[in-house]
């Protein structure tokens, strides 16, 4: 049995074809769907919609997300649900809350569905009940003023995932951890996020909740992208990966790969001066570069390239020209839902939010 609803972080409930304004006390609610009680016990997604240049609100690859989500659910033994009406309850919902989408071309609204479990048992067992429910909410700019580069932690002594294990799930309890790992990075080392390591030759998988990415000379010669593959079950099979990846085997411009990088080949590469970028990539910031990693108490210093010449900056201004239909893309889909009749109304202020 699944109960399917979504919510927008504020007042709003979507149930079936009936919208409530209601405040979550009057109707019993102890705990909000945003509270991390709820959301890092569950699975969740990370969705964006955009107002596009020609005024249309499009939202960025979704059915990958619901591929996905889907997946994550079969891994946590929630019951599976049709991923197109789901779809289609979240385009509804922006639909609704059309207002809250920014106008701007930097901005976008967040969307998160997520999944519990809800069977009324203490027992270990998979769930015959759950419920979906979705929270949406304006995000900001991630870069007001531009790229910035980011520093990593490297440090063997913390596990993220491990073959046989969850991390290429997006589940709440592959973040929760990770929590206090980053804390510790930037309190006590100065670095703003971790670049986990895995196994005795010290693989690199991810940077922070992001996908990695080298771009170097390969040891043959070759100029190379190269990203850990997803065969090893030790990292997420980001969708801003996948869609980074296709557009540079378009481009072919150098060798586009998914394979292994360990620490040795790493800092074999940038001693010989083969490294030429390194870069995370994700929902949120779309790619983050990375100039310093600490790694066994010395710094390892990576050129970020010229400020308009860097690959970091042309995937990123690549992609943001197809999310915000500079560039038409299939990739952008328009909310064809019929709900035009209704409309949240919101007063005119919100459009100066961002």
């Amino acid at each position: 049995m699944l109960a399917l609803f979504a919510i927008r972080g504020s007042d709003a409930f979507y149930c079936g074809s009936v919208i409530f304004y209601v405040e979550f006390s009057q109707i019993g609610v102890k705990n909000k769907p945003l509270d991390k009680t709820l959301e890092k016990g569950a699975l969740f997604e990370g969705i964006k919609a955009y107002r596009c240049v020609d005024g249309q609100i499009r939202i960025f690859r979704p059915m990958e997300n619901m591929s996905r989500m889907a997946s994550t659910a079969a891994r946590a033994c929630l019951p599976d649900f049709d991923q197109g009406e789901l779809l289609k309850c979240i385009k509804k919902l922006v639909s609704l809350d059309a207002e809250w989408v920014p106008y701007s071309d930097q901005c976008s609204l967040y969307i998160r569905p997520s999944a519990i479990g809800t069977e009324p048992t203490l027992g270990i067992t998979m769930s015959n009940m759950a419920k979906i429910f979705v929270i949406t909410g304006p995000v900001g700019a991630y870069y007001p003023t531009g790229l910035k580069p980011i520093s990593l932690l490297a440090d063997p002594s913390f596990v993220r995932a491990w073959p046989g294990g969850c991390g290429a799930y997006k589940l709440g309890s592959n973040y929760a951890p990770t929590i206090a790992i980053q804390r510790y990075a930037l309190k006590n080392h100065n670095c703003q996020q971790v670049l986990w390591l895995y196994g005795e030759d010290q693989q690199l998988t991810e940077v922070g909740t992001m996908n990695l990415f080298v771009y170097w000379i390969n040891e043959n010669g070759e100029e190379e992208l190269i990203t850990p593959t997803l065969e090893t079950g030790l990292v997420l099979p980001g969708i801003t990966r996948k869609s980074l990846l296709e557009i540079t085997r378009e481009w072919n411009e150098f060798k586009v790969t998914e394979g292994h990088i360990s620490m040795k080949t790493f800092i074999k590469a940038l001693n010989e001066g083969r490294v030429r970028e390194v870069f995370g990539s994700g929902t949120a910031c779309v790619v983050a570069p990375v100039d310093r990693i600490l790694y066994e108490g010395k710094d390892l210093h990576i050129s970020t390239g010229s400020d308009q010449k860097s690959l970091t900056q042309k995937l990123y201004e690549t992609l943001m020209d197809i999310q915000y239909f500079r560039t038409p893309h299939k990739w952008m889909e328009s909310l064809d839902t019929g709900l035009e009749e209704e409309k949240c109304s919101k007063t005119d202020h919100v459009k100066n939010l961002f």
